[in-house]
């Protein structure tokens, strides 16, 4: 239930010609609160339900809850979300033993592509693709929850 990742500013579209898959994703949040977040989204035709804690020191790590629930239930739930509703595809790319998904960002915070990649320990190695730009772990502007107050179309240059 700990989900351990790090998070990446994109810097090309090269991903798209290695990736093996992609899907359209719908989520809208019940609860942003600092100490937990509670999400609602549609990945394809399937619905979730996720529950996130807060986040250690890092950035790196925190407590994480997810169960599939019926898609119309998603689609009721996502009314009852607080603004914005995220809209985004999400690429799925193998590098080496690693999976990065890749979220390029439409609506509101389209002109954000932000990659993540999921790890067992903190400090466990992997190769990072030329595509993969900064990186944004911890910064909490790019939580999706964050994306979904204060959307990429309204951040200051």
């Amino acid at each position: 239930m700990i989900e351990i990742e790090r998070k990446f500013l994109v810097k090309s579209e090269a991903f798209k010609d290695e990736a093996f898959q992609s899907t359209r994703i719908v989520q809208g949040f019940l609860n942003t609160h600092p100490e937990r977040t509670v999400r609602v989204r549609i990945k394809g035709d399937k619905g979730f339900l996720t529950v996130k804690g807060k986040s250690n020191a890092a950035g790196t790590s925190r407590m994480e809850w997810e169960t599939e629930i019926l898609l119309t239930d998603a689609e009721a739930l996502l009314a009852l979300c607080e603004p914005t509703v995220i809209e985004k595809m999400r690429y799925e790319i193998k590098s080496e033993n690693h999976i990065f998904e890749v979220d390029e960002f439409l609506g509101e915070n389209e002109g954000l592509i932000m990659a993540e990649i999921e790890l067992t320990t903190e400090s466990e190695s992997f190769n990072k693709p030329n595509w993969l730009g900064k990186e944004v772990t911890g910064q909490t502007k790019y939580y999706n929850s964050q994306l979904s107050n204060l959307p990429f179309k309204l951040w200051k240059s």
